[in-house]
């Protein structure tokens, strides 16, 4: 019997408090009490440096086929990345908006942009279908890993590709990055989407020739869907967004991207300069991965908080109480209902909790309201527009100058000279790829909260 059916809501409460918040759907910050930049005493079932050296070795072996297959990509050479921005009047936005200093500097990973599929997804779920095309086409022996790649874009081995397929369960994103690059391929992808998930994706995925298959349930549900019907299907192959390794090494690639990225722009890392990210949060690979590489290359001087809807915080839930994929948010009376269709998940991936429980710095929740008012405001101050769920980490600055022991002025541990010369890294993962209809509904509905503010 799970540990929660044992436990009602109240005794959580009394040995947990801050579930009263959660079930209460208020917005909260949690530093994890456990959190330690040490990668040495990780679970077994975590990856590697090794492992993640190696991801980007491959991601550097496809280079080729990636830029004859997405033009888009060509004039970086086949590599799949996002650019680093600075946000200073955005950050400047939100100091009125609050009405609090917020000292550092503001930065935005650009997501939202990464060419072929425009969201964090095409991290994690084009390397996973990219190992796999390798995998194939190796065992077959119509690739060596002396070859260009480009050659996979022959009809010859998309003939030999098209005999497998691929399945995954998704709200949106992921699906799209793996039904894009998989059709690139000539692999036969089903995706498997809950009710939630936005009818743009879903049409756009049927244009791409990919078989969508809609569930009633939720993502978890979807999730179970696929996983069974691949299961009893000859030469397929599962995405398990729950649990796959390799969804999470192509997410830690970007740590080490990043740090170059920073050097370049000659932003420092280090005791003096730390760096604070923040993550969106939905069952917890893209941002676990993130997290994972971060840890790896800067160590003791990056903070990583992952950001999640006050009505679906399962991954804040599965670490906070330490039962991980044990529990779901509807154990707890939340509804799981938020228009963060990205992050609308019940329960957290067990495999990343786990790897999670000492590297995140902590979590934080908020509800759509104010991602609508940063997703406005983003746009008036930046000309930047994001999907909903990308603006959840924006508020993360904010957290950790009202919270944070560096950061807070409340803090015995605040230093000022610290708090100025912290970077702040919002991390976006969607929205380029947004239908223009719908972006603009958003930024509507954000506008109207904003001047409701003002009144």
């Amino acid at each position: 019997m799970r540990e929660k059916t044992e436990k009602s809501v109240d005794q959580w409460c009394r040995t947990h408090p801050l579930v009263k918040d959660l079930v209460n759907y208020r917005e909260l910050t949690w530093h994890n009490p456990e959190a330690s930049a040490e990668t040495t005493s990780l679970p077994d079932s975590a990856p590697s440096l090794e492992d993640m050296v190696e991801a980007e070795k491959r991601w550097h072996r496809f280079r080729p086929f990636l830029a004859k297959a997405f033009p888009e990509t060509a004039a970086a050479g086949g590599i799949i990345e996002s650019g680093v921005r600075r946000i200073a009047t955005m950050q400047q936005a939100m100091t009125d908006h609050f009405a609090m200093e917020l000292p550092g500097t503001a930065l935005l990973k650009c997501d939202h942009q990464l060419p072929v599929s425009g969201s964090i997804k095409a991290r994690g779920g084009i390397y996973e279908v990219l190992k796999l095309a390798e995998e194939i086409a190796l065992a077959k022996g119509f690739l060596s890993l002396e070859d260009d790649y480009a050659k996979l874009c022959e009809p010859e081995a998309k003939a030999v590709l098209n005999r497998y397929s691929i399945a995954v369960g998704s709200t949106g994103n992921l699906g799209l990055s793996i039904g894009i690059i998989g059709a690139a391929l000539g692999f036969r992808v089903t995706v498997h989407m809950s009710h939630d998930a936005r009818a743009w994706k879903k049409n756009l995925l049927r244009q791409k020739k990919v078989t969508v298959v809609e569930h009633k349930g939720s993502y978890s549900a979807a999730v179970a869907a696929g996983r069974k019907n691949c299961a009893n299907a000859p030469r397929c192959h599962f995405i398990d967004d729950e649990n796959s390794k390799d969804l999470f090494l192509g997410y830690s690639v970007a740590a080490l991207r990043l740090k170059n990225q920073l050097a370049e722009q000659e932003i420092a890392v280090d005791h003096n300069n730390p760096l604070f990210v923040y993550l969106p949060c939905g069952v917890g690979g893209g941002p676990g991965g993130i997290t994972f590489g971060l840890k790896h290359v800067f160590g003791h001087n990056v903070y990583c908080y992952f950001a999640e809807p006050t009505h679906a915080p399962c991954m804040f839930l599965g670490l906070y109480t330490k039962l991980h994929e044990r529990v779901a948010v509807t154990d707890f009376g939340l509804d799981n209902v938020t228009d963060a269709d990205g992050l609308a998940v019940g329960r957290p991936s067990g495999f990343v909790g786990k790897i999670m429980g000492r590297l995140v710095d902590g979590l934080f929740t908020v509800n759509d309201t104010t991602m609508y008012r940063m997703l406005a405001l983003l746009a008036d101050t930046e000309n930047i527009r994001m999907e909903p769920s990308a603006l959840a980490g924006m508020v993360g600055i904010v957290r950790m100058a009202q919270s944070h022991p560096l950061l807070s002025t409340n803090s015995p541990q605040h230093r000022e000279e610290i708090a100025a010369r912290a970077t702040h890294l919002v991390w976006g993962t969607g929205g380029s790829m947004v239908p223009e209809g719908e972006m603009s509904g958003y930024y509507e509905r954000g506008k109207q909260l904003l001047e409701i503010d003002q009144q």
